[in-house]
C-alpha cells in the first residue's frame, strides 16, 4: 500500500510562473501538495511569461486557474479559493499585491490560518527592494560570483545553473513556509513570509562571510580549499579532452590518489601553499595520460574523491541515477511522451509509470471555484464575462 505523500491536504495557491516561487512550489506539489497555479486569463496573459511545455517538470501534479485580478469579480473568486487555501506563494514586485488587492492582510480576512510567502530579489524593504533581477545578479551582491575562479578574461563566470532561483530562493521559500506550516499546527494562526533571494544567497556563502565578518579576511578565488586554493580541490583535464574532478580534501583521500598516480611524493604536502603549482603541474601530467572514463572507472570506487565531469546528455544516461530512479516519463497532450527529471528529493514518492502532464491552456477553474463553493451560474457568468477561463 503507498504511503501518504508528506504533503496531502496541503492546499497552495501560487501566482507564480517562472522563477524561485515556481521552483518553490515545484517541490511543495512532489511532496504531495495540491498547487494550483494562478494565471492571468487568454485576454491579458501576455502580461506574465509562460514557461516552455518542459519547463519546471511541465506542471507535473499541478492545476490550472486563470482569473482577472483587476476585475472585482475575479478578485472575489479568488479569496473564495483562499478562504481554504493554506499557502499562497507569490513573486510580484514589493507592492504589486497590495496594488491588486490581495495582499498577505487581505487573505488574512477571510483565512486567518494563512501562509502567504512573497518571492522577491531583495527583499520588501531595503533601497534594492524595488531592483529588477534575475539569477546572476543575486549571486553577484551576495559575494558568489566574486569567489568563484575567474574567466580568461579576468571576469566572474557565469555559473552553470540557477543557484540562486533554485537555492537561494526557491529552497529558501520551501524551508520557510514548512516552518510557518509546523508553527500553525501548535498555534492555529498563519504568518506572512518575506523570502529574499539575496538573502538567501547569504545563507549558502556563510562559510565565506562568516570568515570575513569575523577576522577581517577578504575571501576571493583561491583564497581557501572550497575555491581552489590547493591542487587535490580543481579539475583537469584528460586525453581524450574531457575532464576528471578531484576533490581529495581529507589527507588520506590524498594519499590515495598520490598513490595511484605514482605521485607519493605529494602526499605529504597536501597545503603546502610553496609547492601547490608544481604538484597541479604533476596533476595534469598524470591526468593526460589516460580518458577521462578510464581515470574515472580506475578512481572513483578507489576512495580518492574523484568523479567524471559529465555534460547534461550524459548524465541523462548515467547507471547511477538510473539505479536510484532519477528520470520518468510525462505525456504531454500536445508534445506527446518525454522523459523529465524525476521527484528526486529525499522523502518524495517516485511515479511508478508515465504521469499526464497538463496541455498548453488546459485549466481546471470551473471545478476549483464549484468545490469552493461559488455557483454553477456564477460560475457561467465569470466564464462568459472573460473575467475567468
Amino acid at each position: 500500500m503507498p504511503r501518504l505523500p508528506a504533503l496531502d491536504g496541503t492546499t497552495v495557491l501560487d501566482f507564480s510562473t517562472v522563477g524561485p516561487a515556481a521552483r518553490c512550489s515545484r517541490i511543495l506539489a512532489d511532496y504531495g501538495a495540491t498547487v494550483v497555479k494562478i494565471g492571468a486569463p487568454p485576454s491579458r496573459s501576455g502580461v506574465q511569461i509562460e514557461p516552455v511545455f518542459h519547463a519546471y517538470s511541465a506542471g507535473r501534479g499541478m492545476k490550472q486557474v486563470r482569473i482577472d485580478l483587476k476585475a472585482p469579480a475575479g478578485k472575489a473568486a479568488f479569496f473564495e479559493l483562499a478562504k481554504s487555501a493554506d499557502v499562497v506563494l507569490e513573486s510580484y514586485r514589493p507592492g504589486v499585491v497590495v496594488r491588486l488587492g490581495i495582499a498577505y492582510e487581505d487573505v488574512r480576512a477571510v483565512n486567518s490560518r494563512i501562509v502567504y510567502c512573497s518571492t522577491s530579489g531583495y527583499g520588501q524593504d531595503g533601497p534594492a527592494s524595488q531592483w529588477a533581477g534575475h539569477d546572476l545578479n543575486y549571486l553577484a551582491v551576495g559575494g558568489f560570483l566574486a569567489c568563484s575562479t575567474p574567466r580568461a578574461d579576468g571576469g566572474p563566470p557565469i555559473p552553470g545553473a540557477t543557484v540562486a532561483d533554485s537555492a537561494a530562493g526557491g529552497m529558501h521559500a520551501v524551508i520557510a513556509i514548512l516552518a510557518a506550516l509546523l508553527r500553525r499546527a501548535r498555534t492555529g494562526e498563519g504568518e506572512y513570509l518575506d523570502v529574499s533571494v539575496a538573502d538567501g544567497v547569504l545563507q549558502l556563502m556563510a562559510l565565506t562571510i562568516d570568515e570575513h565578518l569575523a577576522t577581517g579576511t577578504a575571501p576571493g578565488p583561491r583564497h581557501d580549499v572550497l575555491t581552489g586554493r590547493y591542487a587535490f580541490y580543481d579539475t583537469y583535464g584528460t586525453r581524450d579532452g574531457k575532464w576528471i574532478s578531484v576533490g581529495a580534501i581529507e589527507p588520506r583521500f590524498w594519499a590515495n590518489l598520490c598513490g595511484a598516480l605514482g605521485l607519493e611524493r605529494w602526499a605529504a604536502h597536501q597545503y603546502d601553499d610553496a609547492v601547490q603549482d608544481e604538484i597541479r603541474a604533476d596533476l595534469r601530467a598524470a591526468f593526460a595520460q589516460k580518458t577521462r572514463d578510464e581515470w574515472a572507472s580506475e578512481l572513483a570506487p578507489a576512495d580518492t574523491c574523484v568523479a567524471p565531469v559529465r555534460d547534461v546528455a550524459e548524465l541523462a544516461d548515467d547507471a547511477q541515477y538510473a539505479a536510484r530512479g532519477a528520470f520518468s516519463q510525462a505525456i504531454h497532450p500536445d508534445h506527446g511522451t518525454f522523459r523529465q527529471v524525476a521527484p528526486v528529493l529525499a522523502g518524495m514518492e517516485r511515479p511508478e509509470g508515465p504521469v499526464a502532464v497538463p496541455g498548453t491552456g488546459a485549466t481546471d477553474t470551473a471545478q476549483l471555484l464549484r468545490n469552493a463553493g461559488v455557483p454553477d451560474s456564477e460560475i457561467e457568468k465569470l466564464l462568459n464575462e472573460g473575467v475567468v477561463a
